[in-house]
């Protein structure tokens, strides 16, 4: 009885194996994933170099008296317009009127000796040496009337430029020295831009280049042109100076004011971009990118360096080549060699 049992179940193991032998094996499929892509392109590349600079006059003189006294009136006021020649501001003049009068009476009396001893010398009844003498005297009694009614002329301030008076370094009534500055004049029917720029990005900078300038408190965007680039660099920033002109024939822009400045650099170079979302990075940081093989419809990782943000591009600096078919979208799910389909 227990060796047919045993048989009974040998035989029902044989039929079951028998069975799992002859049942099918379903095949795995592999479904493709939809990524969107775009081509890896050659652009050129003209970085704005952005400046902030101070606005200046023209041309800016401090004016000053060539004598000394007391300002007896000041022509105009602060931000008022002067026109060249304009007489802008005075001294008292009377000390140097009386000054002019006394060499005027000196040399009235130089010139009626030297006329009766000059008659004298003629009929020899003067020596060579008085006669040089009163004649010097004469000379000199001239020049000091030149001399005094020079003094008494320069009374009087003429402004040497068209422009806007920027400032009132004195007021009337007070006692001014010879020389010292008492109104400034600035010519700002075109002005300069007084900026600085980095030693790494003096390369980039050409006299005669055009920039943009703009001013946070105006509207609009103003045409100048590099006018000076700095030869030696500055002693605590260790950057260089950079002038742009701009014309101002409205004078709306004034000495002061900073002006924002955007100039294209003078070398443009051609480079190798990438879209920027396409870019991804592993565990070691390494960035990569996924590479379309469209003969086979699928997608390779390839490793990437990459250089500077171009907009919505980045610099390809090594890794991809001109024309290579970049995933953009659905890389997340990507693995190397992965199937695609392209949707876009």
């Amino acid at each position: 009885m227990q060796k047919r049992f045993i048989q009974a179940l040998v035989l029902t193991a044989i039929v079951f194996a028998g069975c799992r032998e002859h049942r099918p094996v379903p095949e795995t499929t592999v479904t493709a994933i939809p990524v969107t892509t775009k081509p890896a392109t050659m652009i050129s590349s003209a970085e704005e170099i952005s400046l902030s600079g101070n606005i200046e006059g023209y041309k800016t003189v401090r004016l000053g008296f060539m004598v000394a006294g007391k300002i007896a009136y000041i022509a105009v006021n602060e931000g008022q317009k002067v026109s060249k020649g304009q007489l802008i501001a005075s001294l008292d003049p009377e000390s140097y009127s009386i000054a002019s009068e006394i060499a005027g009476i000196q040399v009235s009396q130089a010139e009626d000796e030297y006329k009766r001893l000059k008659a004298m010398y003629e009929s020899g009844s003067l020596s060579e040496s008085d006669y040089s003498k009163i004649t010097h005297g004469l000379n000199l009694a001239r020049a000091q009337q030149k001399l005094h009614a020079k003094n008494l002329a320069e009374t009087k301030l003429y402004s040497p430029i068209e422009g806007v008076l920027l400032k009132k370094l004195a007021e009337e009534g007070e006692i001014t020295g010879t020389g010292l500055p008492v109104l400034v004049v600035s010519d700002i029917r075109k002005i300069k831009v007084n900026a600085f720029i980095p030693e790494n990005e003096l390369y980039k900078i050409r006299t005669g280049q055009e920039a943009d300038v703009s001013v946070s408190s105006l509207a609009g965007i103003r045409k100048g042109k590099v006018t000076e680039v700095g030869s030696a660099a500055d002693a605590a920033s260790r950057a260089f100076a950079v002038k742009i002109e701009i014309d101002n024939p409205d004078m709306i822009l004034r000495p002061g004011m900073i002006a924002e400045v955007k100039i294209i650099p003078a070398e443009v170079q051609k480079c190798l971009v990438i879209p920027a979302v396409s870019v991804l990075h592993d565990y070691d940081d390494q960035s990569f990118v996924f590479v379309i093989d469209t003969t086979k419809n699928q997608a390779f990782r390839k490793n990437v360096s990459t250089g500077k943000l171009l907009n919505d591009n980045i610099e390809a600096l090594s890794g991809v080549t001109k024309g290579d078919i970049i995933v953009t979208g659905g890389q997340h799910k990507l693995a190397d060699g992965s199937l695609i389909t392209i949707i876009k």
